[in-house]
């Protein structure tokens, strides 16, 4: 593979360029944080990429004036995005060279396809400096074969790059593109109703709050799993009986495809009542489906079947759940966030979607080269990282050419390697069978107890093993041990005065160590235990006699920062904090034992939180970790200091 001279490194865009600005839509806003977070532990792919061939008679120079247009048309295509702030800049056609480049390849076959995409993909595009997109053409002896194109979330999602593909092939094959401009993110300002999004976010709140933790861990997965996989398998069998059991059922392919998702998972574990989390196109206007701006978010989906039901009527029942959740297609991410850090504080438990799925689907065989691998056989590719975190199981589903594809992104505490590569397997298997007329009723029970360990708590599951690690973790501890209320179960079958089943910890302590220091250890490590339902009673031995003190989280009294890394979080907690309602009185007003959210910092003030970390000489912590339930306290001490630049020959900057 022979590179043609590329476009030269182009400057920073300056602001003098920009024919209007404006905020970051509140879709924006997740994407914008998202590319704040290391790419090991991101779970959607960032950039996107796809491709389409080049008619046999069209040039370079056609390719050329084709993504001229279309650059002219999508204000999309040279947009940049501010780095500190949730700020856009729209820029003149004419403010950068196109980013396109050309590479020489033996032959344009589906295996070149592939690596040539996932090289592009590869390729980090930085949307702050350059066009939030690139391109490369694919020449095979000397002629143009294909076009390949990689973009960046922030500002064109998965549905947007597929009409762009579009209209590009369009083009090339002739057809006139209208002239004029098509809708760009910020004229969807003025239809943001903070109203909805209020509602949206409370219905988001109380369905998080209303589902139980950690559904699958507990049916699977590999112990203190850390890693993810990612696998993808093609089916042509699978994909005609999606067609008819969706004609059947008369609803989409892809309600039939999470009916089945919800199916497996209710096998699995004997739940029957889960949250999934569903990818919208937020598209229903006409005058959205021509433009490539991003306009995908997810929503609640409050999965409830009924034990002994056919399959056709969980069909029906996702279906209806479907329809009742779009209406909450638009929410703030920034707010909603935050908000559930504090729910999920004060309910001692971190519940995620036991489900992530996403039916608007982007070609993704780039991420890993399939080489033209034949449906219906082993999986297509799967790709495990035992270091990148991934809390959910995230399914993508996409129908192309008669080919039904399911990419799977799990983490393996809840799937192993082997697990995860039978999931889409037995999805497909399903759909065959009832479109071969099996009923497949949804199973009352789980078809395998749970791992030993793991208790059924009203909140969710809870390992007890886990709980006690890190008790005993915290100084002071010198034995703990963790047990329902009334001895082992594995069911929640009995009531307390405390108003039903729960845990309680038996803990040997040195003075001074109280039940709200201990309750307060555990929620700084919810995330570490992925979905723990805390304890809300400890029997505490000081002195040899057991006494039963009830856990009341706000009764820790409010802690002022003390070592050099709690004073530099401070300070830029207070630097970044909303100045309404209650403006902070300055870093000694910051709590070391609340957590981010409480001091009001949302998403779009973490990139400014880190930068002022850094620039007060801190670092070793990801976006992402402060998103979570974390205290301050507990966040400072993983702070550790920026090690300073060394020249060639020279000393060490101050």
């Amino acid at each position: 593979m022979q590179r043609q001279p590329s476009v030269p490194q182009q400057p920073p865009p300056r602001r003098a360029t920009a024919v209007r600005s404006g905020p970051l839509t509140w879709i924006q806003q997740w994407h914008w944080y998202e590319h704040t977070i290391p790419p090991q532990r991101r779970v959607n792919p960032t950039p996107l990429a796809d491709h389409c061939r080049v008619p046999p008679s069209a040039t370079i120079a056609d390719i050329h004036a084709a993504l001229t247009t279309l650059t002219e048309r999508h204000e999309a295509l040279r947009t940049t995005v501010d780095a500190l702030r949730p700020v856009q800049h729209v820029h003149g056609a004419d403010w950068a060279p196109l980013p396109l480049d050309r590479v020489d390849v033996p032959t344009v076959d589906t295996a070149a396809l592939d690596a040539a995409t996932a090289a592009l993909a590869a390729l980090p595009i930085d949307p702050v400096c350059q066009p939030p997109w690139r391109a490369r053409v694919l020449l095979e002896s000397g002629k143009p074969r294909a076009v390949l194109v990689t973009v960046h979330h922030v500002v064109i999602d998965g549905w947007g790059l597929a009409v762009l593909i579009d209209q590009l092939y369009e083009r090339l094959c002739g057809a006139d593109v209208p002239p004029e401009s098509l809708p760009h993110p910020l004229d969807m300002l003025a239809a943001q109703s903070l109203e909805r999004a209020r509602a949206a976010e409370r219905e988001w709140l109380a369905r998080l709050g209303d589902n139980p933790a950690h559904v699958l861990a507990p049916f699977g997965g590999t112990e203190d799993g850390a890693g993810r996989h990612r696998l993808q398998y093609r089916s042509a069998d699978a994909h005609d009986a999606l067609d008819r059991v969706a004609a059947h059922c008369r609803v989409s392919p892809e309600t039939v495809v999470l009916a089945a998702l919800a199916h497996d998972v209710a096998a699995r574990t004997g739940e029957h009542r889960f949250l999934a989390s569903v990818v919208v196109s937020n598209r229903a206007r006409a005058v959205w489906r021509d433009s490539i701006g991003v306009r995908a978010l997810t929503v609640p989906v409050q999965i409830d079947l009924l034990p002994g039901v056919p399959f056709a009527e969980a069909v029906a029942s996702v279906a209806a759940a479907l329809s009742a959740a779009y209406r909450h297609g638009q929410w703030r991410p920034a707010e909603l966030v935050a908000a559930q850090a504090c729910l999920d504080r004060r309910r001692g438990a971190v519940t995620v979607p036991t489900i992530e799925y996403n039916c608007y689907s982007w070609p993704r065989d780039y991420l890993v080269p399939a080489y033209g691998t034949a449906p219906d056989g082993p999986v297509a590719w799967i790709d495990s990282a035992p270091d990148a975190p991934c809390d959910t199981l995230y399914v993508d589903v996409s129908r192309d050419a008669g080919v039904l594809t399911l990419d799977v992104t799990v983490g393996d505490h809840l799937l192993d390697a082997e697990e995860a590569i039978s999931l889409p397997v037995r999805l497909c298997g399903l759909l065959r069978a009832v479109a071969d007329g099996a009923h497949r009723p949804v199973p009352a029970q789980a078809l395998a107890p749970p791992a030993p360990g793991w208790w059924r708590t009203p909140q969710g599951w809870a390992s007890l093993p886990r709980i006690a690690d890190v008790l005993r973790e915290h100084p002071g501890v010198l034995d703990v041990t963790v047990t329902p209320s009334a001895g082992v179960t594995t069911q929640p079958s009995e009531t307390t005065e405390s108003g039903g089943p729960h845990l309680v910890v038996r803990a040997r302590v040195a003075p001074g160590v109280t039940a709200d220091v201990l309750h307060h250890h555990l929620l700084d490590h919810l995330d570490e235990v992925h979905g723990l339902v805390a304890p809300d009673r400890y029997v505490l031995t000081p002195t040899g006699a057991a006494l039963l003190i009830p856990s009341t989280t706000d009764a820790l009294p409010p802690r002022p920062p003390a070592t050099r890394a709690e004073q530099a979080l401070a300070v830029a907690v207070a630097a970044s904090a909303p100045t309404e309602p209650d403006p902070l009185d300055g870093p000694a007003a910051v709590d070391m034992n609340r957590c981010l959210a409480d001091h009001g910092i949302t998403l779009v003030t973490v990139p400014r939180l880190l930068v002022l970390l850094r620039q007060f000489g801190f670092t070793a912590i990801a976006s992402d970790e402060l998103a979570g339930t974390a205290s301050l306290g507990h966040l400072a001490a993983a702070l550790e200091p920026v090690v300073p630049c060394t020249p060639p020959g020279g000393e060490a900057a101050p």
